[in-house]
Formats: structure tokens, sequence, C-alpha cells
């Protein structure tokens, strides 16, 4: 609807799941400093909340993803979104928001915009990657597309939906100089911050060649539940093969909620082997920070640790009926699935998908990234220059693009 002069900005934003409640929390500060009276309700998590955003469901209700992952929660989902049309319906917002999550978001935005609100998807879902033919359900739901990844625009331009590229927020958060020591102090962390390599036992392979200094290895296995049940196990097995050679690195794990620590304990006290890991709540940023190499999961994460410029093993596991249909019929569209290996357009960093993420492959492939010296400053250098593009004031640019489609400019 249109906004009429001396009336505040209302703005719907609906974000589901970690990661999208800090790229809300980062627009909602932006907007507000835009336009001090701006209202904001919707779908937020902690973050979002904290910054001004009426809650009318938590972010971590619809963090799920995948085919088979999402059927036993349908039916609750789809009751949730069609209590949330009614009550934006009702409040009638300016602009619709819809932060990543797009199977969600895209059928909110397709109700509201036949509501003559304005609706923009931030984080453009990678239909350049797989399942392309939604770019045509995209631009009847969206009036704009933010783009995060720079080589994104292009696809929708060509498809004839408005889109923009922002830069990515956590380009700006995370510095591009990152003091480690202070890192470890902040988190009590007690080892070396050199990363040139572990001690070794002189029976282990390459021993006499691998410098005699500790190392910190960090493990995120995910914040949603269902990355945590499927890949929990396996992280920490890898942890203790890793371990079980090299006896002195240390290990430590940040969770995105009390319930995803509780979940990933659980998997620590399956595994009869499995070495001390120190388990943090949040602070995944200072983890990464503090940390020699990464085992993560595929997905923000994985931007985070680049942006961390940390050497890093990504592993990704779906359910296997998702694995199934996904490979019947062809819907991946990459070679990479990793983004740091896309935005770098080239396989540098190991990726492990489904039945490839066992705890030989992981842990070996972290002993390499770990101890490879050539392999750090080719990461530090490539690290760096995607750093730097995305470095774009992501989320001012963001709420400015917001706005110019609020008042109805191109």
């Amino acid at each position: 609807m249109a906004r009429a002069q001396g009336e505040p900005l209302r703005v719907a934003i609906v974000a589901g799941e970690s990661s999208g409640d800090q790229l809300g929390a980062a627009l909602i500060t932006a907007l507000r400093a835009r336009v001090p009276d701006v209202q904001f309700f919707g779908m937020a998590g902690p973050k979002m909340i904290a910054a001004g955003c009426e809650a009318w469901a938590a972010s971590e209700e619809i963090a799920v993803m995948g085919f088979a992952e999402v059927l036993p929660h349908l039916p609750r989902i789809l009751r949730l979104r069609s209590s949330l049309v009614a009550k934006l319906k009702q409040a009638r917002p300016h602009v619709f928001v819809g932060i990543d999550s797009p199977a969600f978001n895209l059928g909110l935005a397709r109700k509201l915009r036949s509501a003559e609100c304005k609706t923009v998807q931030y984080v453009a879902p990678q239909v350049w990657a797989w399942r392309q033919g939604r770019v045509k359900g995209i631009g009847r739901a969206c009036d704009l597309v933010l783009c995060l990844l720079p080589f994104e625009t292009q696809f929708f331009e060509e498809h004839g939906v408005p889109a923009v590229f922002v830069g990515h927020p956590l380009a700006d958060q995370i510095p591009l100089e990152i003091d480690r020591m202070a890192a470890r102090r902040e988190l009590g962390i007690a080892v070396p911050a050199e990363a040139s390599g572990i001690q070794a036992p002189a029976s282990a392979p390459g021993g006499a060649d691998v410098a005699r200094t500790a190392a910190l290895i960090a493990l995120l296995p995910g914040s949603r539940m269902g990355e945590v049940e499927r890949l929990g196990a396996d992280f920490v097995r890898a942890a203790a093969w890793v371990a079980e050679r090299r006896p002195q690195i240390q290990f430590v794990a940040p969770m995105a909620s009390p319930r995803i620590r509780h979940a990933f304990e659980k998997k620590i006290a399956e595994v009869p082997n499995a070495p001390r890991i120190i388990v943090v709540d949040g602070r995944a940023q200072r983890v990464l920070a503090a940390a020699d190499a990464v085992l993560v999961a595929s997905g923000t994460a994985t931007l985070e640790t680049l942006l961390s410029r940390r050497p890093m093993v990504v592993a990704y596991r779906f359910a296997a009926i998702t694995a199934f249909v996904v490979r019947s019929l062809g819907l991946v569209k990459v070679t990479n699935f990793s983004q740091p290996n896309l935005l770098v357009g080239r396989n540098l960093v190991p990726e492990f998908l489904q039945e490839q993420v066992t705890s030989p492959a992981l842990g070996a492939a972290l002993l390499r990234v770990l101890e490879d010296k050539n392999h750090h400053a080719e990461l530090e250098r490539e690290f760096r220059a995607v750093h730097e593009t995305l470095r774009r004031g992501g989320a001012d640019r963001a709420a400015s693009a917001i706005l110019e489609r609020v008042r109805g400019h191109a």
C-alpha cells in the first residue's frame, strides 16, 4: 500500500534462522538510522528483537531445509505461514522483506504483493545453482531481489527480475585484519597463535617435517537441528581420528543456540573415543578468529570462515530421500556446492557430500589443510580478495534499495 505523508513506515520482516537473524538485525539498524519512526514486525530471532522488531513468531520455527527434511514439519509450517499472512494483511505494511528462507518467504511475498505491498527478497535464492525454473516464480513474487554475491545480479536481470548487489554485511562486520591472539585470550584457550603446523609423533606420517606447535580446530556442524543430527557424530568422529594422530590438538565448537548445543553434546557422548571438545555458546566469529583450521557444515558459516581467512574442510549431508531426488532429477547445475569455492571460481576448499562424509576422509583433509603452508598463503590471497569484493556496506545498501522501492523509484 502507498505510504501517506507523515505516516510511520511499516516494515514486515521475516527471517528463518540464525544467519537471517544477523542480516535482519543489521538491516533494522540501518533502516532506523534513515527513518527513526519506522515500525518492524514479523518473524524474528533474538538479534532482530534486540534491534527493535516486534516478533510474532520465532525464526527457528522454520529452520529446516530439503525435501524429506521439511515433510514432517510441513503442516505446522503451512499453518504458521497462513497465520502470518492474515496478521500481516491486517497490519498493512508498506514493504515486506523476506530474509533468506525462500520456500517460506516467497509464498508470503506473493500473497502480500497482491495486497499492494512492496515485496523484497533479501538473499537471492540460489536458482543459478539448482532448480533454475524457480526464477519465474521469484519474478511474480518480488519487486526486488537483494543479492549478497556479485555474480547473482546478472542471472536475475537476464530473466527480467530486478536485482541489486548490496554486498554481504558479514564482510563489513568481520575486520580485514584479525587479532587471533586476542580472540584466543577472550575465549580462554591457551594455545599458540602459530598456524604453521602442529607437533606430530616421530612415528606419524610427516612427523619429522611438521613444526612443533599445537593447533586449534573449530567444529561447526550447523545451525539447524537436522544438520547437527546428520553431521554431528561425523564431526566428533573426525575430531577423534585427528586426535588419535595428533593428541595435542585442541577442539572448540561454537553453538548457535541452547537446543543445538544440547543436540551436539549428545553426539559427543555417543562417540566412545571422543576427544575433549570445548563447547561455546555463540561467539562463532571469535572462535573462527582463534582457530587454525575449521571443519564446517556448508552454509553461511563457510562464508564466515572465508572472511576469517581460515583453512577449512566443508561437509554436508542431506536426508537420503532429498539426496535421491536431487540426483535423480539433475537439479544441481554447479560443480562445487560450498560458498568459498563458488566465490573463488574453483575447487580451492575440500568438499565432502553425502556418502563422502566419513571420519577418515574429513580427518585426513583437516590435517592436510592445517599443515600445508602453501595452501595457507593461497587462501590468504584469494579470501582477502573476496572479502574486499563483498565489503560494500551491505546493510546500508540494502536499506537504501528498500527505501527507493517503497518510494516508487526503479
